[in-house]
């Protein structure tokens, strides 16, 4: 039986996240320059969006690059804009063929024009798209995420659309980049590091974390498969006890209260 074979159909993440690393670190274990990963990286994003899409995931988020990411040599962050901007030529028509829309969230006024004006192009042109939504973090970072939406409540509250009193969880959301997705149910973070590194913070909250040690450039399907097998055997209780989940379960199964 292969991977793919054992993953249970029925109880699919709705929403994975992943944290794209190790592409710099790939390339100098290949004695070769950073963009050197970053350029291999997008064969594995084309991949996984392909197994995300043939197994029927409906939200796939990559952080493709954070803000904190400006701060990298100038040469590194150039030809990653640069790559950005060719890949998403490529991309457009495959991602058509195959129904996905693309979406992305970030500050992305800090983006180069040229760059901007190629993202709204794919943006428009997926648009229509009802299969996987391919959501891309790009200059984006949780703490930016949050501040923008305090400061958008702020003025609300201000011209008066808005009572203090009336903020709550669900308000808040609406304010976030990510309003429009549920939150993730499994995030990834390929190369072998422990932390989120300011990804999704809120949304997180409740979602599964998978690590591996295979750095991004080397990530398949295979790995993927690894990890939402890995997903299904977790029991999520959202801070529920384990007796609790199995009565809710042998209500679910027989229709009648446990």
């Amino acid at each position: 039986m292969t991977l793919k074979d054992q993953i249970n159909l029925e109880k699919l993440p709705r929403h994975i996240a992943i944290i794209m690393d190790g592409n710099g670190r790939w390339a100098e274990e290949k004695g070769q320059d950073r963009l050197y990963g970053h350029f291999h990286g997008v064969e594995s994003v084309r991949n996984i969006v392909e197994g995300c899409a043939e197994l029927g995931i409906e939200f796939l988020t990559l952080y493709a690059f954070s803000t904190e990411n400006w701060d990298r040599p100038v040469h590194e962050v150039t030809g990653l804009m640069e790559l950005l901007v060719e890949t998403i030529r490529k991309e457009v028509p495959i991602l058509n063929k195959n129904n996905i829309r693309l979406h992305v969230i970030g500050a992305l006024d800090m983006l180069p024009d040229y760059a901007r004006k190629e993202l709204n192009e794919a943006l428009e042109m997926t648009a229509a798209n009802t299969g996987l939504n391919l959501v891309m973090a790009l200059s984006y970072s949780s703490r930016w995420e949050l501040v923008n939406a305090v400061k958008k409540i702020g003025l609300d509250v201000k011209a008066g659309k808005i009572q203090p009193e009336k903020i709550n969880q669900d308000v808040l959301e609406q304010y976030l980049s990510t309003s429009d997705f549920p939150d993730p149910e499994l995030m990834i973070r390929t190369s072998g590091e422990f932390r989120i590194s300011n990804f999704l913070l809120y949304q997180l909250a409740y979602a599964e974390l998978y690590f591996t040690s295979t750095r991004w450039p080397d990530f398949r399907k295979e790995h993927l498969y690894e990890a939402i097998i890995d997903f299904q055997k977790r029991e999520r209780r959202f801070g529920k006890t384990h007796q609790q989940i199995e009565e809710k379960d042998k209500e679910e199964v027989t229709g009648t209260p446990g």
